[in-house]
């Protein structure tokens, strides 16, 4: 029965590859942190690089107390639940996070999901029906889209970061019985800040609920790590904040929903992700607890991942490299076309730095660029060596200085 299914499944895999645009998973032999050995192909000899491409924002992936926190649960608390939430899946340090989630972001309420995934694709369905309406950012992850394909309200898609647009968008909503604003709080590809504070005020002109997923901003956007609402200067204002323990918050699994008390209880006995996906496992949990207790006793490790962010910012820049501007550990190292990306990330790797290219699907065709991301793990020095590694390649590519058009001119779109 597969044969036909089969033989069209490697002609797709062929073309791919012969796109020079199929992706390949490199083997990384040590943690994760700054400083990491990799393998690839399988049968290479093993390679220390460091690492530019992770989520780890905070460097706390290894951080010796969150390893700490994991053993002790383990010891305490066993390795898994086996089972969903209200049945027998609970424990006291899953209630105990939850709580310590809410302070920290200064919402009503959290409750905790296997992934941020499932937290986006079990929030739209409960809470809208067909009579509803939600105005969606055309840049939100792939989640928060799958997330409202499962529920009934119209869509409507306004322009990035768009306030007038997204201004329209409400107006064409208006009869709508509720309009939910759902953004991206930084956007994962650009490393752009979405502006809460215009979305919150436009949120109040026209009687909508603003969702917000924080995933690349909680933990060390704004002054005290609070997330894309602080750094905008919005806390209190947002209804809805998703997000993840995957990244800044311990780099491991899980993901949550932070909000307004009636809509977490109601999340409680309608979000199938939620009633129907195991718990997520003590570890995690006594981990992510450790990590959040770091978090509000100092803000070093955002102060220092800030200062690696502008110093990565300010030498690509005057090396004459085309990357977005910001303030965001995200840095966008924009190429436009698809196999020039995939050869500078592989001439990095041989200069010992570890960066992926992105292209289309991931972002739109004809904007290819390699997305470095900085962490508060890594030094000045590693930071430096970077910026000295991409002059080396951006100058055999003949990359530097030129606009888009130029690049484009020369290797293509």
């Amino acid at each position: 029965m597969f044969g036909r299914m089969k033989d069209d499944l490697q002609r797709e895999l062929a073309s791919i590859r012969d796109a020079g645009l199929f992706k390949e998973e490199r083997q990384i032999l040590t943690p994760q942190a700054a400083d990491i050995a990799v393998r690839f192909p399988e049968d290479a000899p093993r390679q220390d690089v460091i690492n530019f491409c992770a989520n780890n924002y905070l460097g706390l992936s290894s951080h010796p107390k969150v390893i700490e926190a994991a053993h002790d649960a383990l010891n305490t608390h066993g390795y898994g639940m086996s089972s969903v939430r209200f049945i027998c899946g609970t424990q006291d340090i899953h209630k105990q996070l939850e709580r310590k989630i809410s302070e920290f972001l200064g919402m009503e309420d959290t409750i905790l999901y296997a992934a941020c995934f499932d937290a986006n694709g079990g929030l739209f369905e409960p809470l809208l029906g067909a009579d509803d309406a939600v105005i969606t950012d055309q840049l939100n992850h792939a989640s928060i889209i799958d997330g409202i394909r499962l529920c009934k309200a119209k869509r409507y898609i306004y322009k990035n970061n768009d306030m007038a647009d997204l201004e329209a968008k409400l107006i064409e909503a208006r009869d709508a019985r509720y309009r939910m604003i759902a953004t991206d709080g930084a956007f994962s590809m650009d490393g752009t800040v979405a502006q809460i504070d215009k979305i919150c005020d436009l949120a109040d002109r026209y009687d909508a609920v603003v969702m917000v997923d924080d995933c690349h901003c909680t933990g060390f956007m704004g002054k005290t790590g609070r997330g894309s609402a602080e750094h905008c200067g919005a806390m209190g204002r947002v209804d809805v904040i998703t997000s993840t323990l995957g990244k800044a918050l311990g780099g491991s699994s899980g993901g949550f929903t932070s909000g307004r008390k009636e809509i977490i209880d109601l999340l409680r006995q309608r979000s199938r992700p939620y009633l129907f996906s195991n718990t997520v496992s003590p570890v995690v949990i006594k981990a992510s607890i450790a990590v959040i207790d770091l978090l509000s006793e100092t803000t070093e490790l955002r102060d220092k991942l800030e200062a690696n962010t502008q110093r990565f910012r300010k030498g690509m820049t005057s090396a004459g490299f085309d990357i977005k501007p910001g303030e965001h550990p995200i840095v966008p190292i924009m190429l436009y076309n698809a196999k020039l990306s995939q050869s500078i990330a592989r001439d990095l790797y041989d200069e010992g730095i570890y960066v992926i290219g992105f292209y289309f699907p991931v972002v739109g065709k004809g904007l290819a660029r390699i997305r470095v991301q900085l962490s508060a793990g890594h030094e000045f020095s590693h930071i430096d060596r970077a910026i000295d590694a991409f002059t080396k390649v951006g100058k055999k590519h003949d990359i530097l200085g030129k606009s888009k058009e130029e690049i484009i001119a020369v290797h293509g779109e």
